[in-house]
């Protein structure tokens, strides 16, 4: 873990070298004020030598000066080196995070990887920070008052170290009762974090149910549960105070004692007295700033290996050494192609599956909930890689492709459709950032969408809001169509992409792809028979496997789950399933 984030210190090592030089300059000068203090009282006050009084002033102020700019440079270069460092964290995750397989993503929850990025980068920033400068400080503010008071008086200073060794150990066993409950809360913060994330996604179905108390209730919940792990560490740190207060109390009554007979008995000076006071503050004082640090570190140490997970996690899903650029046309085969997402045999998904699609046919693919119809497709663009067998398209493997040159050329329009926040013309160019005004209204011509695009006050200059919140779902289906033909692919899959369409747009949209694309292959997983009665094969899918592969008329006649799907739709149910469920 370590390893991972030092290595993403990168141009700020410079400034987390200084943090710390700079900081053991602000403890020296530091250290040397009380004996200029003491030779003051001793050898100015008490013989009258205003001389050596002004001589020694003069070097305390500059001393302070010194010390004080000391001060100044390692707050600016420990924030610098923090913030930075906090900077690349980030940076460095996010570029990871977008280098993900889908099964990569699959390891991690949205929530989870929010927190990562806020509040675990932002408890490392201020460890780190922390380490630069108290971490360097505390030690040796500690270490040079111990040896100027055992230079001054042995004995008196024997009085710290029984100090030192009473209070490291409180510090020590309250530092060890707050970790387990460090290591805990940021599991909490995560299902804050999802409980959010879930409400405002889903804000919509929320209040068509009226259940705004149930999720009010729900986020109270999570955040009681961080409220009442934080109270728990919290409530052990605070003993740091009184126990704090109680050790520099001790130490100073019993510094006074004995201090008090030794300049009776004149072995010890006023002076000195004065300063072994002094050094007994500058070393509790970094007991204290020594402790939390500790418990920063603490607290930041599970964040280090949260974020430690995303950075060391490698994306699955690589090029290949001379990986090939160029797709030669749109043809696909499945050649016995088996997969899981789990890898284990006892788990797969699809079995066995052996197809051949050529190149510009319309493929449409069927079945029933959990039949595995995203599955096969997201196979082709390679978002997962098979199990068993290979996929090819262009009669090669696309194992074999540069990932960017096949997905160019194998455009998707998922499930779920996401259009981001900006203008319907910069949605659009997701599909080609260099597409004129033109070409992107000619793709809307073909998916439909011109047609409601007109309509709207600032036509293609309309703002999507997030989400695409202010578009219906048909609009929105529409619209990642579009996006999907601008990349010019030699394979469009449409995985369910005309659901929330009536079906005379349905019918339009097939028949434009059919006048206007005809070099494409286009694969279209649909739930009503109608949208795909007249591609050139449809596949019917079952519990994973290819149940039957042909044309309509074909599996009509001789496949006995398309014949009952289509009695059931032409019958007036419209449902592939016959509890109604999704096809």
């Amino acid at each position: 873990m370590l390893k991972t984030l030092m290595a993403q210190i990168k141009e700020y090592k410079k400034d987390s070298l200084k943090t710390p030089a700079y900081m053991i300059l602000e403890v020296i000068m530091e250290t040397f004020i009380p004996l200029l203090m003491a030779s003051i009282v001793d050898n100015g006050v008490e013989k009258g030598d205003i001389h050596h009084i002004y001589k020694m002033g003069a070097i305390m102020v500059v001393m302070a000066a010194i010390g004080l700019f000391a001060g100044i440079m390692g707050g600016k270069y420990g924030a610098k080196a923090s913030a930075g460092f906090a900077k690349n964290l980030r940076n460095a995750m996010y570029e990871n995070i977008q280098t993900f397989s889908f099964s990569n993503i699959d390891k991690f929850s949205t929530a989870g990887l929010v927190t990562r990025m806020t509040t675990d980068v932002t408890n490392i920033q201020n460890a780190y920070q922390m380490i630069l400068r108290m971490c360097m400080r505390a030690p040796a503010s500690l270490i040079c008052a111990l040896i100027m008071a055992y230079f001054i008086n042995a004995k008196i200073a024997t009085v710290y170290l029984v100090a030192v060794l009473f209070l490291g150990g409180i510090l020590f066993a309250i530092i060890k009762k707050t970790m387990k409950y460090f290591d805990t809360v940021f599991r909490k913060y995560d299902e804050l974090n999802a409980s959010v994330q879930e409400n405002v996604t889903g804000i919509r179905v929320v209040k068509a149910f009226v259940r705004e108390d149930y999720e009010t209730s729900r986020f109270h919940a999570a955040s009681s549960n961080v409220y009442r792990m934080f109270v728990k560490a919290e409530s052990l740190i605070a003993f740091n105070a009184p126990v704090m207060q109680f050790t520099v109390y001790a130490c100073i009554l019993g510094i006074s004692y004995l201090g008090a007979k030794m300049i009776v008995s004149s072995t010890l000076t006023t002076g000195e007295l004065m300063s072994l006071l002094t050094y007994c503050m500058n070393i509790l004082m970094s007991l204290m700033m020594l402790s939390m640090v500790f418990v920063m570190v603490t607290l930041s140490i599970a964040s280090g290996e949260r974020i430690a997970e995303v950075l060391n996690e490698k994306a699955d899903l690589t090029n290949p050494k001379d990986a090939d650029t160029v797709v030669p046309d749109g043809s696909i085969e499945f050649e016995h192609v088996s997969f899981g997402y789990q890898k284990e045999k006892e788990k797969a998904v699809l079995t066995d599956i052996n197809l051949t699609i050529h190149s510009g046919e319309t493929i449409g693919i069927i079945g029933g909930t959990g039949s595995a119809k995203t599955s096969l497709v997201n196979l082709i663009s390679r978002l997962y890689d098979v199990t068993e067998g290979c996929v090819k398209v262009g009669g090669k493997d696309v194992r074999g492709y540069d990932l960017e040159t096949l997905r160019n050329e194998v455009a998707v329009v998922l499930q779920k459709n996401v259009l981001f926040s900006g203008t319907i013309l910069e949605n659009l160019r997701w599909g080609d950032k260099n597409a004129t005004r033109e070409e992107c209204e000619y793709a809307c011509r073909l998916a439909c969408a011109d047609e409601f695009i007109q309509k709207m006050p600032d036509k293609y200059d309309t703002y999507i809001e997030q989400g695409g919140s202010n578009v219906s779902g048909g609009q929105k289906q529409r619209l990642c169509i579009a996006r999907a033909l601008l990349k010019k692919p030699k394979i469009l899959v449409l995985d369910d992409s005309t659901s929330a369409v009536d079906t005379a747009t349905d019918a339009k949209i097939r028949e434009a792809f059919a006048k206007e694309i005809p070099g494409t292959t286009k694969l279209i997983i649909a739930q009503r028979i109608s949208s795909i009665q007249n591609a050139d094969k449809i596949i019917v899918m079952d519990d994973g496997k290819v149940n039957g592969f042909g044309t309509h008329e074909e599996l009509l006649a001789s496949n006995e789950i398309y014949r009952d799907v289509y009695g059931s739709q032409m019958g007036g149910s419209g449902d592939f399933d016959e509890n109604g469920g999704e096809l």
